[in-house]
């Protein structure tokens, strides 16, 4: 799903579990806030850092990684 319109500080609210920050090479990270992820959490799908190259694909990862924590 492509999700359109979000910048830094919308994705802060809509993943408030989140902290986002650019590297110098302008790749997006996303890692968890307040949260360290164990070994059966990570066997389960569960990242503690994800990372993309715009703010689409790091929405989805975000996304999917919800639908994870929810399975």
């Amino acid at each position: 799903m492509t999700t359109l319109g979000y910048d830094i500080d919308a994705l802060r609210s809509a993943f408030p579990g989140w902290s986002f920050f650019y590297s110098d090479e302008g790749v997006l990270y996303a890692t968890r806030r307040g949260v360290r992820l164990d070994d059966d959490e990570i066997h389960r799908g569960l990242h503690q850092t994800v990372s993309a190259n715009d703010i689409d694909a790091v929405v989805d990862l975000l996304q999917d990684q919800q639908r994870v924590e929810a399975a």
